[in-house]
């Protein structure tokens, strides 16, 4: 009998694992998993035991022959897998709220994938998935690398650009999510809406949306327009967009955008939020706590519904589906971050980008766009100048090239703030950015 399918999560200690457990089961039949080895940091050890026994209880629950496997050591999980998935986070949640807190004492916006926070979060996590890439080209080179870590898109540059190994997608719930909220405000059935997506990871845009094949765009922006719109997510405050600014935009953007098209709006937000009730950061960390302890009990046997309230919802859908057609060579459409080749002629085609490809047993393959929309090709130009800037600082630890990143990003106003805040990020987060502290003497 063949071997069964090895997967290694690395970050398996995640309040999020229980959605990829749920995920490979439904799927076992398609993705035949025989080893699910859930891998994490002595930090995280003793969740990674809390999540690494409800899964097991999940596995059991469900009758299936999988083995789950917990351990602390990434080289020896690593041996002759075929999927790899990567959902850290460098600093736990206690970076993420430096991330999002120190901005805002300058009047920027503090946020974990946008602005100085997303600048910081791509400085501290590149170094740390190249070295996993590493591991992977001696360990396990054929195995597909599925990156759901944060930000998302500048990642998966850096291992394209940094790295030798090709077989890497970036992975991000926001593009089903925006399918979700508009099959749910049209009442309709998801698999009966398509959406045509292009752009970057949290800078994506829907270019056209179909109904059973049919185009309904125009429909789509007058129910976005609505202030009753259940088009946002849990992790973003859903400010309603001005209809005449959506119908003279002519596209759909994802839920961030509001970070660069309503500033002072969210601005505003975030800093009562963060007196109030704490950043996003503070809010997780007690929603993580109170599902930690629910893991915790030994009759729990399911992904708890409490898990929805956390900003991943659909996280093992897109990562399931994604590794099932990889592995079946299904040939369907799925919105993934890879490398552009020529897809969006506005962005070299070296880069990654994040747009609808057809999803085969060699990776996907990016629907060709064009050009985009001329009305936020100037944004999206300017993004991918900010991550690739922000991943070279990663990879120099050079303090000019990560001045300059924080410098070009749209959500920081000037050369002096952005110098301020970095100072204060960089003290801030020091134990994780050895490549700017650990110079060696000429």
């Amino acid at each position: 009998m063949a071997k069964g399918l090895k997967v290694v999560t690395i970050g398996g200690g995640s309040s999020y694992t229980p959605e990829l457990v749920e995920g490979f089961i439904k799927r076992y039949d398609e993705f035949p998993i025989s080893e699910l080895w859930l891998v994490d940091i002595e930090a995280g050890k003793e969740k990674l035991e809390i999540v690494g026994n409800l899964a097991k209880r999940m596995v059991k629950k469900a009758g299936l022959p999988i083995e789950v496997h917990l351990t602390l050591d990434r080289r020896k999980a690593l041996v002759d897998a075929d999927f790899v998935t990567t959902q850290f986070r460098v600093g736990l949640l206690e970076a993420r709220m430096k991330d999002e807190r120190i901005p805002l004492k300058y009047d920027v916006i503090g946020q974990e994938t946008n602005g100085p926070g997303g600048l910081f979060k791509g400085l501290r996590t590149i170094p740390v998935i190249l070295d996993i890439v590493k591991d992977i080209e001696e360990l396990c080179p054929n195995a597909w690398l599925v990156n759901f870590t944060n930000p998302a898109g500048m990642v998966t540059e850096a291992v394209l650009r940094y790295s030798n190994h090709r077989k890497v997608v970036g992975l991000c719930n926001v593009p089903i999510g925006i399918r979700m909220g508009i099959a749910k405000g049209l009442g309709v059935d998801a698999s009966r809406v398509e959406v045509s997506f292009a752009g970057l990871n949290h800078m994506v845009f829907g270019l056209n949306v179909f109904l059973d094949g049919k185009s309904i765009m125009d429909q789509v922006i007058e129910d976005m327009a609505d202030p009753n719109s259940s088009m946002s997510m849990n992790n973003i405050q859903a400010i309603p967009w001005d209809a005449d600014f959506l119908k003279g935009l002519g596209v759909i953007p994802c839920p961030y955008h509001r970070y660069y098209y309503k500033t002072s709006d969210m601005l505003a937000e975030e800093k009562k939020a963060a007196a109030n009730e704490g950043t996003r950061a503070e809010v997780v960390r007690a929603l993580e706590n109170d599902l930690f302890e629910l893991y915790k009990d030994p009759d729990l046997d399911i992904k708890p519904p409490q898990l929805e309230k956390r900003g991943g919802a659909y996280y093992s859908d897109a990562a399931c589906n994604l590794i099932a057609s990889i592995y079946n060579d299904k040939h369907d459409i799925q919105p993934v971050n890879t490398i552009n080749n020529g897809a969006i002629s506005d962005i070299p085609n070296d880069s990654a980008v994040e747009l609808n490809c057809v999803i085969t047993k060699d990776g996907p393959k990016p629907i060709a766009v064009g050009e985009m929309p001329v009305a936020v090709k100037g944004l999206i130009s300017q993004i991918k100048s900010f991550e690739r800037v922000a991943a070279e600082a990663a990879v120099t630890g050079d303090y000019n090239t990560a001045l300059v990143a924080m410098t070009i990003n749209p959500l920081v106003p000037s050369d002096a703030i952005a110098k301020s805040i970095l100072d204060e990020m960089l003290e801030a987060h020091k134990e994780y950015l050895p490549q700017f502290f650990n110079k060696v003497e000429a």
